[in-house]
């Protein structure tokens, strides 16, 4: 009996051991050589993922290790600490295409299905080194395709009034990609655009959204227990994206261009000051119904001074302003000023609770039920906020939040309300 549990004991550390990752060495194209934490299966499929700005994540290391339970070998490199780099977002770009195309190449030789995994900002160098593979072996399909969770395909958060630019590199890839995105995110507004950009060069985009959660909602230290059981699946979801787009023949071939693909970067973090406003300052239309039912036209403020925020109740940033703006409202009580605030399309109930509850504020919100309103209005970022003359014309604007009862933005409010 006790040499039965003896070797049960063994069998079950011999599969406890299977799944556990180990520091595997991935050999460069270079020379070089990068540690990987590697994540042992037997099955036809493998997957680089690539962690996002905010660096290597426990969450995604468990995702990974149930992958390697259902048959799917990971890599999971660090690539921060292979560069030498902080964890931020400006590393991201200084993260070399030939690392991540070493890795695909090396991948491609062990004869199973590679799949390149990532989110957010990450998808910038992954896109890079894909291209640079691609280049360096025309006409080897293993890499069946990309599986990319919310992206940031832009290259940086413009202000407001400014277009935004898609980094070149989208314009040229070709593989089939399947995108996770939450709702409740930026990013899911700006999908008519990545699409399309994608398919430009000839990628078949599959979307699967997550109605309810936020970015990083398997990673979030403030996780909902909606997005706590959604991370859960995480490793499902990606077995399923990776079955659908296995059904894609991959391009052999990268996207060439007649000139040499210009490389940008972002810059660097902007500051979170009101500014003059830079575009048309003719504002686009806007009349939505308050919480109550009532019509708001924007037309019938001409007189006075307007505050226009873009919020959602999901956007820390935004909520954490509310309380400032409230107290702007009451300090300006007596003078021609409004603030209307523009909800992204959440539901009218959880935004009355919402108010009566968490912000407790009394300046009217607007429901942008369709989200017809953001997209006239060019907003990029949450929250965005455009400050309206007693002429009509937009004077200032700021993506971002800030304290908004603060001496600097009092001075600049009451010089409009004045003129």
């Amino acid at each position: 009996m006790l040499k039965f549990i003896f070797s049960l004991f063994i069998l079950l550390l011999n599969v406890s051991f299977a799944f556990a990752s180990v520091e595997k060495t991935i050999a460069l194209d270079d020379g070089s050589e990068l540690y990987v934490s590697h994540y042992r299966a037997k099955g036809t499929k493998l997957v680089i993922w690539l962690a996002p700005e905010a660096g290597l994540q426990p969450s995604e290391q468990d995702a990974a290790q149930k992958l390697s339970e259902r048959g799917v070998e990971v890599w999971y490199p660090d690539l921060f600490e292979a560069n030498f780099l902080p964890v931020a977002t400006s590393s991201m770009d200084k993260i070399p295409a030939e690392q991540i195309s070493g890795l695909v190449n090396a991948a491609s030789k062990t004869t199973k299905q590679v799949y390149v995994l990532t989110s957010g900002r990450g998808v910038i160098p992954a896109l890079r080194g894909i291209r640079a593979w691609q280049i360096d072996n025309p006409g080897n399909d293993s890499l069946r395709g990309l599986i990319l969770l919310s992206p940031k395909f832009f290259l940086e958060t413009p202000d407001p009034g400014q277009a935004a630019e898609i980094m070149p590199i989208v314009n040229v890839t070709n593989l089939p990609i399947f995108i996770m995105q939450p709702n409740q995110s930026p990013w899911w507004w700006k999908l008519d655009k990545t699409i399309p950009a994608l398919e430009k060069g000839g990628s078949d985009v599959f979307i699967r959204v997550f109605s309810g959660v936020r970015d990083r909602f398997n990673y979030r230290p403030d996780a909902t227990s909606v997005e706590e059981n959604l991370a859960k699946q995480l490793p499902t979801f990606i077995v399923q994206a990776m079955g659908l787009v296995s059904t894609q023949k991959p391009k052999r071939e990268p996207v060439f261009l007649q000139q040499p693909l210009e490389k940008k970067t972002a810059s660097a973090k902007k500051s979170r000051e009101l500014k003059v406003f830079s575009g048309d300052p003719t504002p686009p239309p806007l009349i939505l119904k308050n919480l109550f039912d009532q019509k708001r036209d924007l037309r019938d403020y001409k007189g006075k001074v307007v505050l226009i925020n873009f919020w959602a109740s999901w956007c820390p940033p935004c909520v954490h302003e509310m309380p400032s703006m409230q107290r702007l409202s009451e300090k300006l009580k007596d003078k021609p000023f409004e603030i209307l605030a523009v909800n992204m399309a959440e539901d009218k109930q959880v935004i009355k609770q919402f108010v009566r509850d968490i912000i407790h504020v009394d300046f009217p919100i607007l429901l942008d039920s369709d989200g017809e309103v953001l997209k006239n209005w060019g907003v990029f970022a949450f929250p965005t906020t455009y400050v309206i003359g007693k002429q009509g014309n937009i004077r200032y604007a700021l993506f971002g939040s800030r304290e908004w009862d603060e001496d600097d933005v009092l001075r600049i409010l009451n010089t409009l309300i004045d003129e």
